[in-house]
This record gives structure tokens, C-alpha cells and sequence, in this order.
């Protein structure tokens, strides 16, 4: 059994009895938590620098011991921001689109993203947990028809999309990319935190039963979960 939490914008953690993610921990008020309180964890991933998804990863790093991954150059600017040791720093020095790493059962894979980072490059993961659970976080992103090759490569179970519009896909593009990837159910994420992003999921529903009504929508409040 596995759970997906979602804490708000795009922080969510991916639990399974003996292994805990945790991506993009930018904690929203709503979520209730905080580096002290989110634990356990055994691993942060960062998608790219910006503070809205660094957000507390290297407090959560040292309070819970846990290792950091994320793009090579992010990941050498968030280490030495934060005075992690290269033993708590996934492959020493980060990792790059395309790699796999694993680390407490969970295996993990970069992706592209389309977006910005005044470090390394925006990235997505493909985690695949101990029991097989395959969960794609995007990260911040547009859609990209390479995202129709992540769906025959990965049978993905669960994808968490943007779908804020602004910065990163809308809700039709982040549709279409649910058909594209092949997807079983998404997540919607990065919605609502500030007032320039769509303040609702509806509009996504909606046009997810247009393009992809085989995909289902599972839908969160900040603070909330769905068991898999």
C-alpha cells in the first residue's frame, strides 16, 4: 500500500511502509506541516531552484537525515547552501536527465521539463516505488509531445501535473498531456497558491473527461492523501 499526500502548490510525498519521497516540500499554511512535522523522510527531490519548490528541502534534509536529489549544478548550489556532505547528496554530486537512481528500494528517474532554473535545468522524476507503483511529478512545466515517449516507457500509475496556467501548463494542456503520457489517474498540483494561478481544479476535470475520460482525476485539498 502506498500514499500519495499532497501538501499544497507542488509539494507532495510518496509513502510506502518502508520508503518516503518527498518533492518539491514548499509547504503551503494549508498543509499543516512543516520540516520539523513532515516526517518521516527518506528522500527530497527538487525539480528545479526556485524558492516556490526548494522550499524547505534542506531544513527537511537535516532534521530527518534524509539525502537530496536533484539536477547536477542545483544540486552542488543547494548543498552548499545548506552545508550537506556529499554522503547526503544522491550520486555524491546529483544526477542527470535520463539517470536512474535508487536509494531505500525507491528508484528513481529524471525527466525533462520544460520551464526555468538559474541552476542545473528544470526536471521531472519517475518514481517507482518498492511494490511497483510507478508516479510521475512533471515538475513545473508546458506540455511537450515528449511526454507521449515517458508514457511508452513508463506504465504510469499516477502523474501529478500542473495545471496552474501562468508558469507552467493550463488546464487543456495539462489534459492532453494525461493522453499523452497514458496515464491511469492524475493529481492536479501547482493551483491556487497564488492569485495569478487558476484558483480551482474544475476547468481541468472538465476538459480531462474531453480529451482523456479514461484517466481519472483524484483531486486534493492541500494537507490531503489518496492510498494506491
Amino acid at each position: 500500500m502506498n500514499e500519495i499526500v499532497w501538501y499544497g502548490h507542488s509539494a507532495v510525498k510518496i509513502s510506502a511502509q518502508q520508503a518516503h519521497v518527498l518533492i518539491d516540500p514548499f509547504f503551503t499554511p494549508a498543509s499543516g506541516v512543516d520540516a520539523d512535522t513532515v516526517g518521516p523522510v527518506d528522500s527530497v527531490l527538487v525539480t528545479h531552484d526556485h524558492a516556490d519548490h526548494v522550499g524547505e528541502a534542506l531544513a527537511v534534509c537535516q532534521k530527518h537525515k534524509a539525502v537530496l536529489g536533484a539536477v547536477v549544478g542545483t544540486a552542488e548550489k543547494l548543498a552548499q547552501n545548506g552545508g550537506l556532505p556529499g554522503a547526503q547528496i544522491l550520486n555524491g554530486i546529483g544526477f542527470n536527465i535520463g539517470g536512474t537512481v535508487t536509494h531505500k528500494g525507491v528508484t528513481v528517474t529524471m525527466t525533462q521539463a520544460f520551464h526555468s532554473s538559474d541552476s542545473g535545468v528544470p526536471v521531472g522524476y519517475i518514481v517507482r516505488m518498492p511494490d511497483g507503483l510507478i508516479v510521475y511529478h512533471a515538475g513545473d512545466t508546458g506540455i511537450f509531445s515528449g511526454m507521449e515517449l515517458l508514457g511508452r516507457l513508463y506504465a504510469i500509475d499516477v502523474a501529478l501535473l500542473p495545471v496552474g496556467g501562468v508558469f507552467t501548463m493550463d488546464a487543456g494542456q495539462a489534459a492532453l498531456a494525461c493522453k499523452l503520457l497514458g496515464c491511469k489517474a492524475v493529481v492536479p498540483i501547482h493551483w491556487g497558491t497564488f492569485p495569478v494561478l487558476a484558483q480551482d481544479t474544475g476547468e481541468f476535470v472538465q476538459a480531462l473527461k474531453e480529451v482523456c475520460r479514461e484517466c481519472r482525476p483524484m483531486v486534493l485539498r492541500a494537507g490531503s492523501s489518496v492510498r494506491l
